[in-house]
C-alpha cells in the first residue's frame, strides 16, 4: 500500500473576518493578499545546573499564536478592526458634494450678513468640481482668493492651475457682493454673499471640502477619545490546488491594532497587519484546521 500522500500547502486564497457575536462577516473576504498565516512560537523553561554545559530538561511555558497578514486591499472594515475608526460610507453623488464652509482663522468669512453666507456648486456645472480641501483667504474687506490642498484633480472639467507658491487658484482676487453670487467657473463653485454690507477681516480664513460626482465615497475618522478595538474571528484559506486539495485555518478569537499606509513610487500600497490569536475559553480551543484531499493522505 505504501506511505501516505504528503500534504502540501500552496499559496493563499482569502481571509474572512467575522463578528464573534453572530458570526456575520464584516465584509467580503480579503483576496488581494501578498501573504497570510499563523505563527505559533513557543517559549521553553530549560533545566541546567552546576558545571553542566547542556540542557538537562526542557518544558514548554507558553505558546503565543500570532497571525500575520499582508493585504493590498484597504477594505473599510479593516479600519474599524485595526484602527478603531468610525467609518461612514456614502452612496453615489451624481452632482458631487460641497461641504459646509467653516471659519478657521477669525470669524469674518463665514457670516450670513457681513461675509460669505455659503459655498455651493454652480447649478449645471457640477462636472467642474474638483476633489480637494479648499481654504478661502480674505484679501481685503470685500475680496478673497481660494487655495487648494492638491492639484491631483485639476484637469477634471474646466482646467484649473496654481497661480503662485501660496497655492492661490485665482489670477485675480474676486469680490464678494451683498446678496450676490461670485462664481469661480473653473472650480464649479459659487460663493454666496451675505445679506448686509460685506466687511471681511484681511487674512481671515475659512475651509471646506469638495467631492466631484462619484459612485460612492468613504469618510474614516481615526483617533477619537472613544476608540475601541473589537475582538473578531478569522478564517484563512490556502489556494485550491490542482489536485482539488483545500486547506482552512479558523482562529476563533483575535484582536489587532495598527494599519500602516505607505505610499511608494509606482507601487501598489500594502499593509502588514499583526493579529494576536487568543484562546476561546467557551470553545476550549485557539484554532481549528480543516483539510480536504482527493488522494489517500
Amino acid at each position: 500500500m505504501g506511505t501516505s500522500q504528503p500534504r502540501n500547502i500552496f499559496g493563499i486564497h482569502s481571509i474572512l473576518f467575522y463578528r464573534r457575536s453572530d458570526r456575520k462577516a464584516y465584509g467580503p473576504p480579503l483576496k488581494v493578499l501578498a501573504s497570510g498565516g499563523v505563527d505559533l512560537p513557543a517559549e521553553f523553561e530549560d533545566l541546567t545546573g552546576g558545571s553542566e554545559k547542556f540542557v538537562l530538561a526542557s518544558e514548554p511555558k507558553a505558546i503565543t499564536p500570532e497571525m500575520k497578514v499582508t493585504t493590498k486591499d484597504y477594505a473599510n472594515f479593516l479600519y474599524e478592526l485595526f484602527m478603531g475608526a468610525v467609518v461612514t460610507k456614502n452612496g453615489a453623488e451624481l452632482t458631487g458634494n460641497v461641504s459646509a464652509l467653516t471659519n478657521f482663522k477669525g470669524v469674518s468669512l463665514l457670516d450670513a450678513t457681513t461675509g460669505i453666507d455659503s459655498v455651493i456648486a454652480i447649478p449645471g456645472s457640477e462636472g467642474d468640481l474638483k476633489f480637494a480641501r479648499y481654504v478661502i483667504v480674505a484679501k481685503s474687506a470685500t475680496t478673497v482668493n481660494v487655495l487648494a490642498s492638491s492639484d491631483i484633480d485639476f484637469r477634471r472639467g474646466a482646467s484649473a492651475s496654481y497661480q503662485n507658491d501660496d497655492l492661490e487658484l485665482l489670477a485675480s482676487d474676486v469680490t464678494i457682493t451683498s446678496g450676490g453670487n461670485t462664481d469661480i467657473t473653473e472650480l464649479g463653485l459659487r460663493l454666496v454673499g451675505g445679506a448686509g454690507a460685506i466687511a471681511l477681516v484681511t487674512d481671515d480664513t475659512a475651509q471646506f471640502e469638495v467631492r466631484p460626482p462619484n459612485q460612492g465615497s468613504t469618510d474614516i475618522v481615526i483617533g477619537d477619545v472613544g476608540t475601541e478595538f473589537p475582538e473578531f474571528g478569522a478564517i484563512i484559506y490556502a489556494q485550491k490546488r490542482g489536485t482539488g486539495e483545500m486547506f482552512e485555518i479558523e482562529c476563533y478569537r483575535c484582536i489587532g491594532a495598527g494599519m500602516p499606509h505607505n505610499f511608494e513610487e509606482k507601487t501598489f500600497a500594502q499593509a502588514e497587519l499583526t493579529i494576536k490569536v487568543l484562546k476561546d475559553f467557551k470553545l476550549d480551543r485557539v484554532m481549528r484546521i480543516r483539510h480536504i484531499g482527493f488522494e489517500a493522505c
